[in-house]
Formats: C-alpha cells, structure tokens, sequence
C-alpha cells in the first residue's frame, strides 16, 4: 500500500511537470493565447516586385543631380532594366521602410566620357533656340532612337555638341527609400 501510494504521487508530479513545460511550450509559440498562425513575411525587393521609391542622387561635389523627395515616388519593376542594374542590385532584398545609401562608379553609372562622343556641328544644324551653351538637344539617332546633345561650345559657324549621357564620367551617390512593394 505504502509503494502504491508513492508511485500515484510521482505519476502526479510527473503529470503536473508535463503539464507545466507544456503550457510553457504553448506560451512560445502562441504567445497571447490566440491560436497559431503562419505570420506572413514582410515582402521584399525581388525580381517582379513593382517597387515604390523616394531617392536623392549627389556627386562627388555634393551637388544633388536629381532628387523626387517630397514629390511623387519613382515606380520600377525590380528585374526589368528600368534603373541602372547596379542600383537595381542594390535594392535587391529590402523590405518597406529601408533605406540603402549606394555608390556607384561611373562605369556602374552612365559610363566613362567617350571623346568620340564630342563633335563639331555645322552651326546651321542647331535650331535657333538652342544656339547657347548648356541647352539641350533632342533629336533621333540612324535607327530613329532618340538621342540627346549638350551644346559645349559656340563657334562663329560651328557649334560643340556632347553626345554623351550628362552624368557620364561621374560617380553616383544615391540615398533610396523603399516606401511600397507590391
């Protein structure tokens, strides 16, 4: 009697032990007491993600080249070349909310200025309202792409275009927020 006595009480600390590292289990893993469920992942920046962006981009001389903070966000699909690819892989894996500062060399960038892309031009060539230095041209290339010049220069018949991109040679210094992934 004595024995069957001492086996019921170790059953009952036993029973009671499991019952407390049970509901310390259930206390992990459910929490409030509210039934489990599969929390669904922040989604993140990833090839097809149509992805919301705020940005400033700088030089090297601090000057800010572009910036839409404060206006209307820049809107991608992540994978499809819409930005330069090696900002795209920058952004690659950041949730909403993130920011990522980048720098890019100019190779990463618009490329390195390519002297051939410096020309003189009949000044007749020039439409009358461009004909000063700084404006911009727009036109279209042989295979009818459009292209852009620069007047550099003003000559007495002949004008200095730049065909290159504007920010080509620079290295980039970009500050992006993600503000949506869908």
């Amino acid at each position: 009697m004595v024995v069957w006595k001492a086996l019921e009480r170790l059953e009952a600390e036993e029973i009671t032990l499991r019952n407390i590292m049970m509901a310390a289990l259930a206390a992990l893993f459910i929490g409030t007491g509210a039934p489990a469920q599969a929390q669904e992942e922040a989604p993140v920046v990833k090839d097809g993600s149509t992805v919301s962006i705020e940005y400033t981009l700088k030089l090297d001389d601090g000057s800010t080249a572009d910036s839409n903070v404060g206006g209307e966000p820049l809107v991608y699909v992540q994978g499809q070349q819409q930005l330069l690819p090696a900002l795209e892989a920058k952004l690659a894996g950041l949730k909403e909310a993130e920011s990522v500062d980048v720098t890019l060399s100019a190779d990463e960038g618009y490329g390195p200025v390519h002297p051939e892309g410096i020309q003189v031009v009949p000044l007749e060539l020039i439409p009358e309202q461009g004909r000063h230095e700084g404006a911009l041209l727009m036109g279209e290339g042989p295979n009818g792409e459009p292209i852009q010049a620069r007047v550099k220069e003003l000559q007495e018949d002949t004008a200095v275009i730049d065909l290159n991109h504007p920010l080509a040679g620079e290295r980039l210094h970009f500050v992006v927020k993600v503000l949506r992934i869908e």
